[in-house]
């Protein structure tokens, strides 16, 4: 009988953590559509291993993440797998926004807003992690096409509101989350919205 441990509304702009057991189901509900979904993972056990976007995407032979996707860690091991999507792409190259990003990309005028490497931080804080421990993050949801020439740009995003992710903890993990606050790209359709989180097990 599977039974809900964790369900929770994130609000816009705002970071999230948990720790998802082994066995565990996250699902991420992008309850408006095209809203972003900046993650990492670590190993609960030892967060010194995480996420890495080298081996995960060496591994299944491409960039884009959706069912089947195995979420690999700094040691090659599985952190997650991806079980459901109703999305079908989701990136891995595009990184999380920073202040110092948004002011290269869009002007001195955006400094003071607030970005995803900060909810990574504060998040991250209640958990012993520091700006050391920020590696290549997942955008779930954010639309990253990448051209022949091997260019790259931001796009409309092609989700819908309801659609979902869901994945499978290989072991215990502790997962952070930035719900994007970026304003300045098309990855949150210009207007950051809430998104929930649910974690399901036997």
């Amino acid at each position: 009988m599977t039974v809900t441990v964790l369900d929770q509304t994130v609000a816009a702009r705002a970071p999230w953590s948990a720790v998802v057991r082994r066995g565990q189901t996250l699902t991420i509900v992008d309850l408006h559509g095209n809203q972003a979904v900046d993650c990492l993972i670590y190993n609960a056990a030892d967060t010194a291993e995480r996420y890495s976007a080298p081996d995960t995407v060496a591994a299944q032979g491409g960039i884009f993440l959706t069912t089947g996707s195995v979420l690999r860690s700094s040691e090659g091991n599985p952190l997650m797998t991806v079980v459901a999507d109703e999305v079908g792409r989701h990136d891995t190259v595009g990184g999380a926004c920073s202040r110092e990003s948004n002011t290269l990309r869009y002007g001195h005028h955006t400094k003071h807003q607030h970005a995803c490497v900060e909810n990574f931080l504060i998040e991250g804080s209640r958990w012993g992690l520091g700006k050391r421990d920020l590696v290549s993050n997942i955008n779930w949801y954010m639309n990253v096409p990448v051209d022949p020439d091997g260019c790259l740009g931001i796009v409309d995003g092609i989700s819908a509101p309801g659609r979902t992710v869901s994945l499978r903890a290989d072991m215990d993990v502790l997962v952070l989350v930035s719900n994007c606050p970026q304003i300045n790209n098309p990855c949150n359709g210009f207007d950051p919205t809430p998104v929930r989180m649910i974690v399901t097990g036997e």
